[in-house]
């Protein structure tokens, strides 16, 4: 009975639904035989993928480090639940959708690689985080490592730890790009004292796009009995990996950023010998202490957004991982080779596709970054301007949605004011 309230509710919006994933497949078919890298140059089938977004095409989005639009195919999915969501939401919502939650996990399980009792579904990376963050037992003068790269929101957790509890915050640097991923790896280790407790990393950095070694830092901190959480907010669906390659004991990331799920979704990956130990950020029963659900214990919420993840996930694997970071790299390259002729210009992210895939800062000497980013854009090209201690410069994000001539567009107008 419920099934067919579902269906009945959405049948005015699924004239609305375009074919995007069945075009996708389509167009995958056509470019099977060929490499990722092959792929990554062919028009015709990325227009086809480009065909599946309603971005507005009057502005460049090069900011697709923060938040991504949805495929329309994800947003209708969204909308129609959340529409039968209000038919009767104690019903239609917590009986009939909500359940649907452990469909999404199991896809997101088998796509990350782990259990799905070791996946927790949250609202964004930041509370994925902050739930181990906060969640582990630290005693005053214990000493937590990460690197002054790291997303501001978290260290701001750590340092309220330092303010409540006590413990010690110790931050590292390092240059960008750096000259290799072993240098990064012997920052970690030669920073470790016996007061470290936990080492806090991006998977790869919000601020220049730098990847770390993080298989290595991970296994070089159980070795030694430390905690290490991974960052993960810009790495899911952005290039391709599984838990084995990484083998983190926590692990969390925005669903809304390269996945292109709807806003407000993300996952927490805790290894399940790690789960029971986890203090969850709100409060859960006892009974609850061992299982993976103690940390979606957030009150009411909407099940459309965690539920709509599953039409993301099919947009995403019709493309291919392998092929999309192929894009965000070739993407890439047709600005950086030209910029990067330039005497006063530096492309501050590595070209190594081990250390760097879709986002880039580039840095142009004499140019405030704020500056360049307004004459950007009074023509309508969005970028986002980075001001660190060390260093400044812009952060260039396209995505699979972002056209040759846009990149073109780009291009010109940061030749011109690097010239001015």
């Amino acid at each position: 009975m419920h099934r067919r309230m579902f269906l009945q509710a959405a049948t005015g919006l699924a004239a609305l639904k375009p074919d995007s994933v069945s075009r996708a497949h389509a167009a995958t078919s056509s470019i099977n035989d060929r490499t990722p890298e092959a792929a990554a140059r062919d028009e015709d089938y990325w227009r086809d993928i480009q065909q599946a977004f309603t971005v507005d095409r009057n502005i460049i989005n090069l900011n697709n480090g923060g938040v991504c639009p949805s495929p329309k195919i994800v947003q209708d999915a969204m909308r129609r639940q959340l529409e039968f969501s209000n038919m009767a939401p104690a019903y239609t919502m917590w009986t009939v959708l909500e359940p649907e939650i452990e469909s999404v996990r199991t896809r997101l399980a088998a796509s990350f690689g782990c259990d799905p009792e070791e996946m927790a579904i949250t609202r964004n990376a930041s509370e994925a985080l902050e739930i181990v963050q906060l969640g582990l037992d630290l005693k005053p003068g214990d000493e937590v490592l990460t690197t002054d790269q790291d997303y501001p929101r978290m260290i701001t957790t750590w340092q309220q730890r330092e303010r409540r509890d006590g413990i010690k915050l110790k931050v590292i640097s390092f240059p960008t790009p750096p000259p290799s991923l072993d240098d990064l790896y012997q920052r970690f280790q030669r920073a470790i004292t016996p007061r470290t407790r936990v080492i806090h990393f991006c998977h790869i950095t919000n601020l220049t796009g730098q990847i770390f070694p993080v298989k290595k830092i991970c296994q070089m901190a159980r070795s030694r009995g430390i905690e290490a959480i991974v960052d993960g907010a810009h790495a899911y669906a952005h290039f391709p990996y599984k838990h084995e390659d990484l083998d983190c004991d926590y692990y969390g990331t925005s669903l809304h950023k390269w996945l292109l799920a709807p806003h407000g979704t993300g996952f927490l990956y805790v290894r399940k010998e790690k789960i029971e130990k986890l203090w969850p950020m709100m409060a859960a029963p006892a009974s609850m202490n061992a299982n993976i659900r103690k940390f979606e214990e957030i009150g009411t919420h909407p099940a459309a957004n965690h539920n709509a993840i599953a039409e993301a996930l099919t947009f995403h694997e019709s493309i291919g991982c392998d092929r999309k970071a192929a894009r965000l790299r070739y993407l890439r390259s047709l600005w950086t080779e030209r910029l990067s002729q330039f005497p006063n210009v530096t492309i501050r992210t590595s070209p190594d596709p081990a250390q760097s895939c879709g986002v880039v800062l580039v840095s142009v000497e004499g140019k405030k970054a704020p500056a360049l980013a307004d004459e950007l854009w009074k023509q309508r090209i969005l970028v986002v301007p980075i001001v660190h201690k060390d260093f400044e410069g812009l952060r260039v994000t396209p995505n699979i949605y972002t056209t040759p001539r846009e990149i073109e567009i780009f291009t010109s107008a940061m030749e011109k004011l690097i010239k001015a």
